[in-house]
């Protein structure tokens, strides 16, 4: 039986490398879009933005190590249909398959107003954006403007602080990260950044840009005009469904986060198709429900869930999202169920106002989420009280004094 692959990030790579591991030795395909072997996106907006590490850096293996191990793969190659058991590649050329993996990522949103085709206007998803920012940046003393104020947008304003710009941040909500943390922790991160000298305009909506000779020279809000030599819009990502729905598989709205259904085994509506990574809005049988998380983590741990299943193993995705930041000298690393922290309280071990702490969300007494800042060798603990799913003392949570260990 042959496997195909469509996609070329990590979820890709990952489920790739599980089904060589997991002992498939048959013929197997991965179709990537963009011109490269399979890479990771987190360096992306971190070392490799910063001129700290080269494109080798960012690659999930070297290019000989797919030769090795007998995985095709086919860069520049876009798929174009999905059909039965069967793919359609954009040169015509079809490819049969006995089993196939969407793993198709997702696409950065952009604004659709005035002047938003001008030059100076980024986003960052791929290598090349990232080398394209990367370029203005690196200039140094110039006016740099963030159109939003979620994780990507606040990481690039650090970047673009580490290279001697003048940045400014412009979201609608009114407080950075409030949706992911809430208020209270939404506010810790303004005020790092704040204190590294970002200038934030919030509850503020952008609607053009002004633009000279091609290139942008500001953004126009609602309450008057930034000046920017660069815009960066960093406004979320979309799942790049496009070839499921061509084909007719079932999909998410997105208010339901997007994406392809698939179940906990991340078998999708079709016969042996299946879909990993970015583009997976999965059926989390821990929780009861489903989700869709745009992490490495998660691109990991599906990439290896969708090889075991497409191998016909009983492969069940059950692990606790996870994802980390690193912005000035702020280190996080965070665990949990978004769906289980909208109305959860949040409780404190450690000192917010120096950095250093802890915080856990808690529905009850029971831990459904945890964030560590500039705290560290203590995630395994956190991720086993979330695990658990019992009550907990939170007395004893809170006081730093006490082993996460013992409770």
């Amino acid at each position: 039986m042959s496997f195909v692959i469509v996609g070329g990030g990590l979820a890709a790579a990952t489920a790739a490398e599980a089904l060589r591991e997991g002992g498939y030795g048959g013929p197997l395909q991965l179709f990537a879009a963009e011109p490269h072997p399979p890479y990771i996106r987190p360096p992306l907006s971190k070392d490799y933005l910063l001129g700290k590490e080269g494109r080798e850096g960012a690659l999930v293996h070297p290019a000989e190590w797919w030769a090795e191990h007998d995985i095709e793969v086919r860069t520049g190659t876009e798929v174009e249909a999905l059909g039965d058991h069967e793919v359609t590649l954009a040169s015509g050329e079809t490819v049969p398959f006995g089993r196939a993996l969407l793993a198709t990522g997702a696409t950065a949103r952009r604004l659709r107003i005035p002047g938003s085709d001008a030059a100076g206007i980024h986003t960052l998803r791929t290598i090349e954006d990232s080398e394209a920012l990367r370029a203005e940046l690196e200039r140094g003393d110039r006016d740099v403007v963030f159109v939003g104020a979620g994780w990507i947008g606040l990481e690039l304003a650090a970047a673009a602080r580490g290279y001697g710009n003048r940045v400014t941040v412009v979201a609608p909500e009114a407080v950075p990260l409030g949706a992911a943390l809430g208020d209270e922790l939404g506010g810790v991160f303004r005020e790092l950044h704040e204190s590294n000298g970002v200038v934030f305009r919030l509850e503020t909506k952008v609607t053009g840009f002004e633009v000279a000779d091609g290139r942008v020279t500001g953004v126009v809000t609602d309450a008057g005009t930034v000046p920017a030599d660069v815009v960066v819009v960093g406004i979320g990502a979309a799942p790049d469904t496009r070839l499921a729905e061509a084909a007719g598989l079932e999909v998410a709205e997105p208010r339901e986060g997007g994406g392809i259904l698939v179940d906990e085994h991340l078998a999708t509506s079709a016969p042996d198709v299946f879909a990993a990574g970015d583009v997976a809005n999965a059926f989390h049988p821990v929780i009861g429900q489903r989700m869709r998380n745009e992490h490495w983590a998660t691109a990991i741990a599906s990439g290896k869930v969708a090889a075991a299943s497409m191998r016909g193993e009983d492969a069940v995705l059950d692990e606790i999202p996870y994802f980390y930041t690193d912005q000035y000298d702020l280190g996080m690393e965070y665990s949990g169920y978004p769906p289980l922290t909208r109305d959860a309280r949040v409780v404190y071990r450690g000192d917010t106002a120096a950095r250093e702490f802890v915080a856990f969300w808690l529905n009850g007494a029971r831990v459904v989420a945890g964030m560590n800042v500039n705290v560290w060798d203590v995630n395994e603990q956190v991720q086993r009280l979330i695990r658990e799913d019992r009550d907990v003392d939170i007395a004893k949570l809170t006081d730093p004094g006490v082993d996460l260990s013992e409770i």
